[in-house]
């Protein structure tokens, strides 16, 4: 079971967190967790956009010149794909892009992610973030606290709007909870910091 150092918000260390090996320490499966992505970002589209194709186009019923004699192209519409105003080839229609994934993949791929964020020194734990007010200052001096200048999400236990409302005018800074964190977030951001229960609660979760 590896241990990971445990940091309070000023930067010093208070102590040691055992992770759980089977959600922490697993050789991260890279198509499980970009088949995840691609069904996410996937899931992220609406769908709804849409061209008019040759026969949807107004106009253009009238042959524009005589099919022989002029010198020029023949043409039979003005609504061709190759005329200003025309249809478009093979014109997007409406559709869903959504894709389901097997429940153990998306199980597999969120272990993948923590495993290789913590395998690469991407992850902080702290045992706690205490926010008094809505103060962006807080966060921000607790960014500096720990060194942190990537783009960073910070994984709470549960939802905390405190938290989110001082994080949110910091460029670059996330906000998730154990219920909501996912594998796109998680590989989005370069650094990862997690509070102590949220890491616990993921264990006893993914394990």
């Amino acid at each position: 079971m590896p241990n990971a150092t445990l940091l309070n918000m000023e930067g010093k260390e208070v102590g040691k967190l055992a992770l759980n090996d089977a959600v922490f320490g697993i050789e991260p499966s890279k198509s499980a967790m970009h088949t995840v992505v691609v069904s996410y970002l996937g899931n992220q589209r609406q769908g709804t956009q849409s061209a008019l194709t040759r026969a949807e186009v107004r106009g253009g019923g009238i042959k524009p010149w005589r099919q022989k004699g002029t010198g020029r192209a023949r043409q039979g519409s003005t609504r061709s794909p190759q005329w200003t105003g025309g249809g478009v080839v093979f014109a997007p229609k409406p559709r869903s892009y959504r894709t389901s994934v097997n429940k153990k993949i998306k199980q597999l791929a969120m272990r993948s992610a923590l495993s290789a964020k913590l395998a690469d020194n991407e992850m902080l734990f702290l045992d706690n973030i205490t926010v008094e007010e809505i103060k962006t200052k807080t966060i921000a001096e607790m960014l500096k606290n720990l060194n942190v200048t990537e783009k960073t999400l910070i994984v709470l236990s549960e939802n905390n709007e405190q938290v989110y409302l001082s994080a949110r005018n910091i460029p670059g800074v996330g906000v998730s909870y154990v219920g909501m964190v996912n594998v796109y977030e998680l590989l989005k951001y370069k650094k990862v910091i997690m509070v102590k229960d949220a890491a616990e609660k993921l264990g006893e979760v993914y394990a």
